[in-house]
């Protein structure tokens, strides 16, 4: 199978888009798939990334709101594109203009949407929940909804990491919806990389004892992490249980972090983890991982601290929720820190009391092998009906 990702956020300096895409070269090269993405770049040229992997880069402009990223500006180039690597199937990884391009292009190959975001929780949720009710927000975005309804009558699959957003969508009048769930690098993240001296120097960080609560945030220093609430609520459950917590992050929100911290001595922010194994040693050694974006698609922090042997506290909507339901983690309700703050304690004292579940993982975690198999199986499943036709 030839699968062609038109990426319109694949860029150099990106985040978690580029880390999947990169991952997916490499497993679809390993399972015998040719996979090219297309993504818009500063020049015309094509990077190879070994057999069966590269990248076509289009020259774009740049995207406004970001100058990391630019954008498909020109419709006849990425169509050309196209019809020079004739793929067996296509995917878009984001649901705006360049999905409806790849939406428009009059080729026969299957196509499917990836759902790598969700801006109506990232956004317009977090806004204005506190203004008026969802099914009113919703209206007020229903251009939105109208965008993804075309969408789906021109994607053969519209793909969701996770059961909370295809619910959504579904509710919203999507009909091809498929959730498969992402996974962990593996045999990086495992409960057996706990290291209690490194709990113990990170609680001295804090300047807390042993006996204390040790809670670890990991991930982007972005509003819409809710990075400020959480320490909020940690600094209230402090009051009545030695809590600390320590971050591990970067991002433009980190000063209103420090601001929000204040000299609290128990909450403290790392240096970025850019080494995977630190970082599993890190996850293993803390005592749960606290979670505070209801946006998430999947959230790899959590499946990753899961794997780790780590109770999850998290908010009761999006792909953190969805990860410690399954896990038998601790929910609190979104965007309430008072809430946040009570289901923290809760915790410290189970965990005080020897009862916040075992930290072993009892089924070996899902991987990011598992996800890819599944999704190059699905795609060969939505190929094979239009060769038959052909």
């Amino acid at each position: 199978m030839k699968l062609v990702d038109v990426c319109a956020f694949y860029a150099p300096k990106g985040g978690g888009v580029r880390t999947y895409v990169d991952r997916k070269l490499k497993a679809g090269a390993a399972m015998g798939h040719e996979v090219v993405v297309i993504a818009p770049g500063e020049e015309d040229r094509v990077e190879e990334r070994g057999p069966n992997a590269r990248i076509v880069w289009l020259k774009s402009t740049l995207f406004p709101l970001d100058f990391n990223y630019r954008y498909f500006n020109d419709a006849p180039a990425l169509y050309a594109a196209l019809d020079r690597e004739a793929p067996d199937m296509i995917e878009a990884s984001s649901p705006w203009r360049s999905a409806s391009l790849v939406g428009g292009w009059p080729g026969k190959a299957p196509r499917a949407l990836i759902m790598h975001a969700d801006p109506l929780s990232a956004y317009a949720y977090r806004w204005f929940d506190g203004v008026a009710p969802r099914p009113v927000i919703d209206r007020a975005f229903d251009r939105y909804w109208r965008h993804l309804r075309k969408l789906d009558t021109q994607f053969d699959i519209i793909l969701s990491a996770s059961p909370g957003l295809s619910q959504r969508l579904t509710n919203g009048g999507l009909g091809g919806v498929t959730t498969n769930p992402m996974g962990v690098d593996p045999g990086v993240f495992s409960p057996v990389s706990r290291d209690t001296e490194l709990r113990k120097g990170l609680l001295d960080l804090c300047e807390l004892p042993e006996e204390a609560t040790l809670l670890l945030g990991v991930g982007r220093f972005a509003p819409e992490k809710r990075w400020p609430m959480l320490v909020d609520a940690v600094a209230a459950a402090g009051t009545h249980r030695p809590v600390g917590l320590v971050l591990a992050g970067q991002g433009r929100d980190l000063r209103n972090i420090e601001r929000r911290i204040a000299g609290n001595p128990h909450i403290r922010i790392l240096e970025p983890i850019t080494n995977r194994a630190e970082l599993a040693r890190v996850m293993a050694s803390a005592d749960a991982l606290v979670h505070g974006c209801e946006a998430e698609t999947f959230c790899m922090v959590a499946a990753e601290a899961c794997a780790s042997g780590l109770p999850l506290i998290a908010p009761d909507e999006g792909g953190a929720a969805d990860q410690a339901r399954a896990s038998g983690g601790w929910i609190y309700e979104s965007a309430n820190a008072a809430s946040a703050a009570q289901t923290i304690m809760e915790y410290a004292l189970a965990r005080e009391s020897g009862l916040d579940g075992p930290r072993a993982q009892i089924a070996p975690p899902r991987t990011m092998d598992n996800h890819f198999a599944e999704l190059f199986d699905t795609y060969e499943r939505l190929i094979h009906p239009r060769r038959r036709a052909a």
